[in-house]
């Protein structure tokens, strides 16, 4: 008999206290800034600890591209109040810099000038360094500075279990329940880029000159009238060798598949520039991949790895262990990037992804239609009545999303059943009015703010991120939290110099084994 929908939703009200047990995470960006909101040009800060090895502040692509990152938490309040204790810790060190409150960057130096990130001499540190040269010779620097957030969640293994009564071992149902979630999310996850995308403008000079779409909204500032998120567009940027990857996520084993042959497989392209230049490592490999993070999606299947075991290799044998939600922008309005009505949103929206039918793709295992619909919602989300591609039938975007609010409703309820109180239930109903009024969207609000202000995009932004910043740092850590961070980078320090002094083979050598620890998954 085939399990439906209503079935699964009415055993997961029956097993609803599992849902007290769904962990959330937050990664979240920020570039550093100077006072006057230039690119800062600094080391990653001494206070801050190493990159490398402490598990609350890192970098991302360069050197200036703080990433925060939080423990995972069973409810939202805590999340949030643990990124906004890691901002303050961060505040406390910085000296006479900003985070850049924006998913699109600040005024950047010439493309040479924009420092890639650093974590020192061990083959660990040197793997991560040489991956991000190699993102720089491949798409160009400029691109590398756009940020985000991104959000983890898992569901209770238990819970996998209530929503499959499919055979097959834990491992299995757990896997197929994520790649099910995964495939719904690429079906209506242009419904997040409508409700949060926060990017319509950037300053102008982020593009270098290269041909563009956007409108001028000042001498200083491009845009799209109707745009929810340029971070998530193409802004010309086009990668073939990404943009031939069809990645399948109709079942784990075909997707880790086709990841291997695309960190397998040389790229032509990449074979020209070669893995050095005057003697230095500029890129790992020629593959179409360098490695599987290299490959760029709105959200990603999971799996905590050792060190020097590969993602593919961890999955394959262990399944997946939580997905990473990457689409959501920066909320330019929040102190720390993103509000908790927006979490309580994504953990229902996930939920439902989770427990709703998910037709597998067409044989290719690739859904241009979904890919389509995203693709619109970020270039012209608000434009007046839009339409969308509902398996093949033309609908309107607010008439469709109404619906998809209707049918998340009740995941929302189940969470507010589970934790108490109705703020999952205040977070869904919150985003109606933005369906109805698409001026009550973030992008709608920053574009508004930017003509009412009358400043650029930079100053405007520069003046926001100031904002910020005096709150944060009027906010000092209580005593313990201050020495819980601050102990936390002394022994990230101590860390990454055990690291260096360890090694035992030289990088080459290092390098080798790792592309070699990559085993072919099953097929």
């Amino acid at each position: 008999m085939t399990d439906t929908a209503a079935n699964r939703l009415s055993r997961l009200e029956a097993n609803r206290s599992l849902l007290t047990q769904t962990l959330r995470g937050i990664e979240k960006e920020g570039l550093r800034v100077d006072e006057q909101g230039l690119l800062a040009r600094t080391p990653h800060p001494a206070g801050l600890g190493s990159a490398l090895t402490n598990e609350h502040v890192t970098t991302d692509y360069s050197e200036s591209l703080l990433e925060l990152i939080t423990g995972t938490h069973t409810d939202v309040d805590a999340l949030l109040a643990e990124l906004d204790y890691t901002h303050r810790h961060v505040y406390s060190v910085l000296d006479h810099e900003l985070i850049w409150n924006q998913s699109m960057p600040a005024t950047l130096p010439p493309e040479a000038d924009i420092p890639i990130a650093w974590y020192g001499t061990s083959n660990t540190g040197m793997l991560k360094h040489v991956y991000r040269r190699g993102l720089a010779v491949r798409y160009g620097k400029t691109m590398q500075c756009i940020a985000g957030v991104h959000y983890n969640y898992s569901l209770a293994d238990d819970l996998w279990s209530v929503l499959d009564t499919q055979p097959g071992t834990a491992q299995d149902r757990r896997s197929r329940g994520y790649i099910g979630l995964i495939r719904n999310f690429t079906r209506y996850s242009w419904l997040l880029m409508y409700l949060f995308g926060a990017a319509p403008a950037l300053a102008s000079d982020f593009l270098r000159g290269r041909e563009h779409p956007l409108h001028k909204l000042d001498a200083d500032t491009l845009y799209l009238p109707y745009a929810t998120s340029l971070r998530m567009s193409d802004l010309g940027y086009q990668n073939k060798a990404q943009s031939q990857l069809k990645l399948c996520y109709n079942d784990l084993d075909t997707f880790l598949g086709r990841l291997y042959d695309a960190v397998t497989k040389p790229w032509p392209d990449y074979q020209k520039i070669g893995t050095h230049r005057d003697g230095e490592w500029i890129q790992l490999n020629t593959n179409v991949l360098q490695i599987e993070n290299e490959y760029y999606s709105s959200i990603r299947p999971k799996r905590a790895t050792g060190r020097c075991e590969r993602p593919i290799t961890a999955l394959a044998e262990r399944g997946v262990q939580y997905v990473e939600v990457r689409c959501l922008d920066i909320d330019p309005e929040s102190p720390v990037g993103i509000e908790a009505a927006t979490g309580r949103f994504v953990d229902a929206f996930l939920l439902f992804c989770a427990a709703s039918d998910s037709p597998y793709f067409p044989a290719n295992g690739y859904c241009q239609r979904s890919a389509d619909n995203f693709s619109t919602v970020v270039k012209e989300g608000r434009k007046p009545g839009l339409t969308l591609d509902r398996d093949g039938q033309a609908i309107g975007l607010a008439q469709w999303g109404h619906q998809l609010l209707d049918q998340i409703a009740p995941y929302a309820a189940l969470y507010d059943s589970a934790l108490g109180g109705s703020a999952y239930a205040e977070a869904l109903d919150a985003q109606r009015a933005k369906l109805d009024q698409p001026d009550a969207t973030p992008s709608a609000r920053l574009l508004a703010s930017l003509r009412a202000s009358g400043l650029s995009f930079h100053d405007y932004s520069l003046e926001l991120s100031r904002k910020h910043a005096d709150a944060l740092r009027a906010q000092a850590l209580p005593a313990d939290l201050a020495r819980a961070y601050e102990q936390a980078a002394a022994q990230s320090v101590t860390e990454q110099l055990r690291l260096e002094q360890s090694d035992t083979e030289d990088f080459d050598t290092y390098v080798a084994r790792y592309h070699e620890a990559l085993k072919a998954p099953r097929k």
